[in-house]
């Protein structure tokens, strides 16, 4: 079925469309996915998430925020505190993610055989 409903001036042909435009790219799923069990700060996310710029972090978890999968809280403290948790929405996310894990590994193993047959197949004709 073809949802062509708007959403931020958008239009979508497919619902993968619209799931891509939501948690695609490099680091959306990345960040879905460490704040899949806990709360974190901004700092806890830049360490765990290596070669992300802090200025990239931001508009990511921005669009994330926008799109209500995210929750950003503020504490009105010195120094100022801030934690980013997934919404109750956001949650719904998880199954997809688990999948895309699931289907990773998966991949990852696939290429380890790969691998290891490519290199037995050029021992075997090395030795020929």
């Amino acid at each position: 079925m073809v949802n062509e409903a708007p959403k931020n001036n958008k239009h979508y042909n497919c619902p993968v469309e619209a799931t891509l435009d939501v948690i695609g790219g490099k680091w959306k799923p990345l960040i879905l996915w460490q704040l899949r069990a806990e709360k974190l700060r901004f700092s806890g996310l830049q360490q765990s998430m290596q070669g992300i710029s802090p200025k990239m972090l931001t508009k990511q978890l921005r669009e994330l925020e926008a799109d209500g999968l995210v929750l950003r809280e503020a504490y009105p403290e010195i120094p100022p505190r801030v934690e980013y948790s997934l919404t109750e929405f956001g949650k719904t996310v998880l199954p997809v993610l688990d999948a895309l894990c699931e289907w990773g590994n998966g991949y990852l193993g696939r290429e380890y055989i790969l691998d290891k047959n490519e290199k037995i197949k050029t021992a075997d004709s090395i030795s020929q």
